[in-house]
């Protein structure tokens, strides 16, 4: 297909006066955006760009029965927050996570064993683990890019979590474990899905998934799970803001198109997964992005994009 049919009427006559309208739209960054939660911390560090922390430090951010609540509800508001086109995932403390917090767990009243009918236990126990799956499957649904930043302990529920991220960097001193199946458990809330598909290699997977050895950063590099290592917390937190943010000046019509048809694609044929994008994009060619792209290709001058 040729640019040109897709560069509207209207373009060319600006082009031919010699006046290139650089369509600068006002950015008013929205204030009723209210991210307040028990165990993450959201910030905004950059323009377009969310930080979201998992702010349990005291506990090595273990995972508790209020997170698997708050993460669904932060990341469906990021989803509708038009200030926000991409977002780094990172852990306060010593460590990333720790994983599920099992004492929590136990605690809850799906765990409890009051003494009823094991089908009726289980009945109760199916929709608590559905809604456990969604907690991360909310990432992966979420149109912004996601990018994960791991320091040291990524351990059990971390695997899930980061596998339904977009992209993935870790420091030197970070390792990886999926700690299910030392505990009677299968993983069940992503992980197995996820991970063969993330680095490519189900031999890979299957070994982690049923010895729970310990994964190092230099293996995670290697194998695909992250694609940069950084020397300390602190530069890698400076490099996935910084990517976040290069992604944010991005058109959002375009990087979100990208993550919904890569998510579809993963889970289908090449053929279906080909058929989706042109459904998507039918709408997505007439998008006025693709007016202001050409023009600051033209011009060499900075592309603002609209808010979505």
């Amino acid at each position: 297909m040729s640019l040109v049919k897709l560069i509207p009427t209207r373009l060319f006559s600006v082009l031919k006066q010699g006046q290139v309208s650089a369509l600068i739209h006002t950015r008013s960054m929205s204030s009723d955006a209210d991210y307040k939660f028990e165990t993450l911390k959201v910030t905004k560090p950059k323009e377009w760009v969310l930080q979201v922390e998992l702010n349990r430090p005291e506990k090595r951010n273990a995972m508790n029965r209020a997170f698997w609540r708050e993460m669904v509800e932060c990341f469906e508001q990021i989803a509708q927050d038009s200030d926000c086109r991409a977002v780094v995932l990172s852990g306060a403390g010593k460590i990333f996570t720790a994983g599920i917090d099992l004492m929590d767990l136990a605690g809850s009243a799906g765990m409890i064993d009051d003494g009823s009918d094991i089908a009726r236990r289980a009945s109760k126990l199916r929709p608590m683990i559905s809604r456990f799956q969604n907690t991360f499957t909310v990432i992966e649904k979420c149109p912004k890019p996601v990018i994960a930043a791991v320091h040291n302990a990524c351990v059990g529920g971390g695997i899930d979590m980061i596998t339904a991220c977009d992209i993935r960097y870790c420091t030197r001193d970070a390792w990886f474990q999926v700690k299910e199946v030392d505990v009677g458990l299968a993983a069940d809330v992503g992980t197995l899905q996820r991970l063969p598909k993330v680095v490519g290699s189900d031999s890979l997977a299957r070994e982690l998934a049923y010895t729970a050895r310990k994964m190092m950063s230099d293996e995670a590099k290697e194998c695909g799970l992250v694609s940069r290592l950084f020397n300390s917390r602190e530069e890698m937190i400076q490099g996935a803001l910084d990517l976040a943010a290069l992604i944010a000046t991005k058109s959002p019509v375009a990087v979100q198109g990208s993550k919904i048809s890569m998510v579809y694609s993963r889970d289908h044929s090449v053929q279906e997964g080909l058929d989706h994008v042109a459904m998507y994009n039918m709408a997505m060619f007439q998008s006025e992005d693709i007016t202001k792209a050409v023009e600051g290709f033209l011009t060499k001058e900075e592309i603002v994009y609209s808010k979505l």
